[in-house]
């Protein structure tokens, strides 16, 4: 997306102290992890993003609901300093020196727990690599407390939806959701690849992508939530849940007047993956 563009659809988003926006965000793959935002397209869509949302909102606090910590039953990280957690392995050295230091929102975190009891409170947490490399190019200078919600691995698709619905409220209150995974994520496929030195996608990723997008825009949310038996390759974009659910929590903090631009939708380079992701904003 150029910046003629970028512009187009964020001139529609409303000024500071009104209800904030919604996210659901790929957070890449750890290769990207060192490339500066001149030479990853996605990195800079995030900053430009992270650029307009801190203008124009008075955001107090960020909650990330990462594919990467799954739990039986659902938590939240109260920790005022936050872990950054390197949750990938075999890679060099340089991956493991990147630094994200951000603090935690305590006090925010205590508050979903008043809305939604079933939740729990750890400190058993912090931030994994589904959140701190996207955030440290959509909030660059850490300037905003950060904290993790866990997805319940175990819960049926519509349990993440309506978790979401329950936390409309906080859009009230300055904080920023962001649900981060890959709505096409099948990694065992892509080792498969790897293996045979052929990177190039299988060609049914774009058929499926299309088919997700268009779910979403003419809001046939029972398709989406349903997303393993709705489409003949849901089970195949996604045999794991932890990736997509975090799609059912932005979509489950959408109201009725919102409407949903997508600030990335280039097609993966990579088989078995997509990096689409959207904004959910009250024009």
């Amino acid at each position: 997306m150029d910046l003629r563009e970028f512009e187009k659809y964020t001139d529609g988003l409303p000024g500071q102290g009104k209800k904030l926006p919604v996210l659901f965000t790929s957070h890449g793959n750890p290769m990207n992890i060192p490339m500066s935002r001149d030479e990853n397209p996605f990195w800079n869509s995030l900053f430009e993003l992270g650029n307009t949302l801190q203008q124009r909102y008075d955001v107090k606090a960020v909650v990330v609901v990462s594919a990467h910590w799954c739990t039986r039953g659902t938590f939240v990280n109260i920790s005022r300093e936050q872990e950054q957690i390197y949750d990938y392995y075999g890679f060099p050295k340089k991956y493991y020196d990147v630094k994200y230091h951000a603090h935690g929102a305590p006090e925010i975190a205590h508050e979903i727990t008043k809305i939604v009891p079933s939740v729990t409170e750890t400190t058993d947490w912090g931030l994994d690599h589904g959140a701190w490399p996207m955030l440290m190019h959509l909030i660059p200078d850490a300037n905003i407390p950060v904290f993790q919600m866990s997805i319940d691995y175990y819960a049926k698709p519509v349990y993440h939806y309506e978790l979401g619905k329950q936390l409309k409220s906080l859009r009230e209150k300055g904080v920023l959701i962001i649900g981060s995974g890959s709505l096409i994520h099948n990694l065992p496929l892509v080792r498969q690849k790897f293996q045979t030195g052929d990177m190039t996608p299988f060609g049914w990723e774009a058929e499926y992508d299309r088919w997700l997008k268009k779910q979403i825009d003419e809001r046939k949310m029972a398709s989406f939530i349903n997303y393993e038996t709705s489409h003949q390759l849901g089970k195949l974009a996604a045999p794991t849940p932890d990736h997509f659910v975090p799609a059912l929590y932005s979509l489950g903090l959408m109201d009725n007047r919102d409407e949903v631009k997508y600030f990335y939708e280039t097609a993966s380079k990579l088989p078995a993956f997509s990096d689409r992701s959207f904004i959910i904003s009250d024009n």
